[in-house]
């Protein structure tokens, strides 16, 4: 069916790199959603009232309260798509991340209310009497959310969309709760006994665990996590297609959503050619990369002394002495400056792992118990982490 509308109503709706499309697909998905959950809603409420069942009119007003998150959904879409201005430099995407960290909260909230509503089933437990319109209802409504996970669930991954996941999650646990309630329909008048405050304590269990796991990765994502291993190593490879490029490191990526960006990276050029050449071809990087990964790329440019021998051997010095400190460290960016005969200064940036908690001046006296002329050099570094 969401196919079907998709072709229906989303012109172009193969172009899956267009940001136009993907709000439309996702905005889609909102409406669908409305209709579904307000259908749901309609129809478990009578039936709960007809039969005078507690549960299902509950399950009813959790559909309602999905129908609202799916406009707010469609809100947050619109917003998210609109251009950046001169408040918002990098766009208006997060808006997506911010209202699936909101989802987050209240699928925990729905955890927790559920988790109360069945100690109080178990502390009050009463038989319910066998009903085929709640069975035909809840059987509808289960079928139905399988069916809004699935669409929600494939379109986030296309997209990229943590609100969709977020709606995807949500109709997944809904699927269990209504599960929930309808074994209880079954099951209960049969054994004399409510099983609805049981079964609910540990699908309470299940809905609070991935609200834990949703919201965990919408705040990585907010406050910034390593970049895809795939996408980083396609930068690389597209700047490494630059036969003027030596080296590359430093690569940092900076996102503000699905399809807004940024990356910086340092690279190695031999610092003979003509600077004016050097600009041209990076621009020229640049600009290959914003097109074919819609990437907005800095590069910064690192000039290597390819026929001096005396940093040359003062390189190969350090590289061997640093490795023999930890294997784990790397070096990159070196260079030297002679202060006078016989002292020279060394200058580059370490990179040191996050557990290494090493101070600046207790790695620098390490590199120099190293060295076997130690008085001879000056030792200036730059400590980082690795950002891959």
């Amino acid at each position: 069916m969401i196919a079907w509308l998709i072709k229906r109503f989303v012109p172009n709706y193969e172009d899956k790199d267009s940001s136009k499309v993907r709000y439309a697909i996702c905005r889609l998905c909102g409406v669908v959603g409305i209709f579904l959950n307000v259908l749901l809603f309609a129809s478990k409420y009578l039936v709960g009232l007809l039969v005078g069942s507690v549960a299902i009119k509950a399950d009813a007003i959790n559909n309602l309260t999905d129908a609202v998150n799916n406009i707010v959904s469609i809100v947050s879409f619109y917003l998210a798509e609109k251009p950046a201005d001169k408040e918002h430099p990098y766009g208006h995407e997060r808006t997506e991340t911010i209202t699936a960290l909101f989802m987050g909260v209240l699928i925990a909230w729905l955890g927790i209310e559920m988790f109360r509503q069945s100690l109080d089933k178990i502390i009050h437990n009463q038989v319910p009497v066998f009903e085929w319109s709640s069975v035909i209802v809840l059987v509808m409504s289960i079928v139905v959310k399988l069916i809004m996970y699935s669409y929600n669930n494939k379109y986030a991954k296309i997209y990229h969309s943590e609100l969709l996941k977020a709606n995807a999650i949500d109709s997944r646990n809904d699927t269990l709760g209504t599960l929930l309630v309808l074994g209880s329909a079954v099951i209960s008048p049969f054994i004399h006994y409510d099983l609805d405050g049981v079964i609910g304590i540990v699908v309470s269990g299940i809905i609070l665990v991935s609200a834990y796991d949703l919201m965990k990765e919408v705040i990585n994502s907010l406050l910034g996590e390593a970049p895809n291993t795939s996408r980083m190593n396609e930068l690389i490879d597209e700047i490494l297609e630059e036969p003027m490029v030596m080296d590359i490191h430093d690569v940092i990526f900076h996102s503000y959503g699905p399809n807004k960006t940024y990356a910086t990276a340092h690279v190695e050029v031999d610092g003979n050619l003509s600077l004016v050449g050097v600009h041209n071809r990076i621009d020229d990087i640049e600009r290959r990369v914003q097109k074919k990964m819609n990437i907005d790329l800095v590069i910064h440019v690192d000039p290597v002394l390819l026929n001096d021998e005396q940093t040359i051997e003062a390189e190969e010095l350090f590289d061997s002495t640093i490795e023999s400190c930890c294997k784990d460290w790397g070096m990159h960016d070196f260079r030297i400056e002679p202060i006078r005969d016989d002292l020279t200064r060394v200058y580059f940036d370490l990179v040191i792992p996050y557990e290494d908690k090493r101070s600046e001046e207790e790695v620098i006296r390490l590199i120099q118990k190293k060295l076997k002329e130690p008085e001879k050099w000056e030792i200036v570094i730059r400590m980082e982490h690795p950002y891959s």
